[in-house]
């Protein structure tokens, strides 16, 4: 794992306990089997790749030891199958657990390394990146699937499917497919890309490979160069949020020139991120929302997750969260978000706004 600069090893958190995730396997392998040796490992939230390549070490690994190995990908599929299960419902939660179960039924590792990630986390899975190491481990190798069950009664899917090796098979691997995957689904996206967002993505690659600020473009619209506002600039890599910065009022002469100031703040100045790097701008997903006015409310009850956003501030301290965020599903959770974000508690003295905001991506 060293050597491929993969983060994996017995560094990190060191929790001598056991999860459900591996103990109830370990319950079923323990009623056959005693006398064997374990290694658990964990998943993390970096991209499929990693995963799938982390996969390969333990193949490798285990190759070296010389030894009978098994590797069991333990995680629940989707925990949004019904209303009155825990997690509530979901559409793409069954749209989930059917594509993933057919790709364990076929055998189609590629598949679990090109789900949506918006998809996924509208669907509530826990098991994929589990999946995306068992895939490494079966890099280049023929496999035969045998599916076993497929359940999902108390509105969480689980599903167990074995796969057994049957030698080498070029074609199988996965890894330079999904970087050719992945390569086209950029290609389109920026294809898709309005103006706004080519504004944000211009400003923060010429900043990171410069140290200066991008001029304006002379072709840029009346909307963006003419009107005030304030202006959020979200960065996206593998799925997974890689920087934020916006302004709730305009601080800027135009809209123009506050997507400018915001991109190269949300790649540069996102205290819960380093830095975003030259080799990262490639894979730089862009979206921007352009802020409507705030005005107060004084319930939740005013509140629609979907179409506003929500600024709560008690004396100095202020959260803001944008409208339209996977997973946040209800007026409430919105707003404990923007509390955490703040740093204020449920239960204090606080006030709310509502704003609207027209996303570019």
């Amino acid at each position: 794992a060293k050597r491929m600069r993969i983060p994996a090893g017995t560094f990190g958190e060191r929790n001598p306990s056991v999860d459900h995730g591996t103990l109830v396997p370990l319950t079923f392998v323990n009623g056959e089997y005693r006398g064997y040796r374990l290694v658990r490992c964990s998943i993390s939230g970096l991209d499929p790749l990693t995963h799938y390549n982390f996969g390969r070490c333990i193949a490798r690994a285990a190759e070296k030891l010389n030894r009978r190995t098994v590797m069991i990908a333990s995680g629940d599929l989707s925990h949004k199958l019904k209303e009155d299960g825990p997690y509530g419902f979901a559409a793409e939660g069954p749209q989930f657990d059917r594509q993933v179960t057919e790709a364990m039924k076929t055998g189609d590792f590629l598949r679990f390394l090109t789900f949506d990630s918006a998809f996924c986390e509208a669907a509530a899975e826990c098991g994929l990146r589990s999946f995306m190491i068992l895939a490494g481990v079966f890099d280049g190798v023929a496999v035969e699937p045998e599916f076993l069950s497929y359940e999902g009664p108390f509105g969480v899917g689980y599903a167990v499917c074995g796969f057994r090796p049957k030698g080498p098979d070029e074609s199988r691997r996965f890894g330079p497919k999904y970087l050719e995957w992945k390569r086209g689904a950029m290609k389109k996206q920026r294809e898709n890309e309005d103006v706004y967002v080519r504004l944000a993505r211009l400003s923060l690659e010429t900043w990171v490979r410069t140290g200066r600020r991008a001029a304006l473009p002379d072709d840029l619209p009346p909307e963006l160069t003419g009107r005030r506002a304030g202006v959020f600039v979200s960065l996206h890599k593998d799925g997974a949020l890689r920087g934020c910065i916006g302004t709730i009022l305009p601080v800027q002469g135009s809209v123009a020139d506050e997507i400018v100031r915001n991109a190269i703040s949300a790649g540069t100045h996102d205290p819960r991120f380093e830095p975003v790097r030259e080799e990262e701008l490639p894979d730089l997903v862009y979206s921007v929302d352009v802020l409507g006015a705030p005005a107060p409310i004084s319930s939740m009850n005013e509140l629609d997750p979907r179409r506003y956003g929500v600024i709560v501030r008690s004396g100095d301290r202020c959260g803001l969260l944008l409208p339209d965020l996977p997973g946040v599903d209800t007026p409430r959770r919105q707003v404990e978000i923007a509390l955490r974000k703040a740093d204020i508690r449920l239960d204090e003295a606080f006030r709310m706004e509502r704003f609207e905001a027209v996303r570019h991506t």
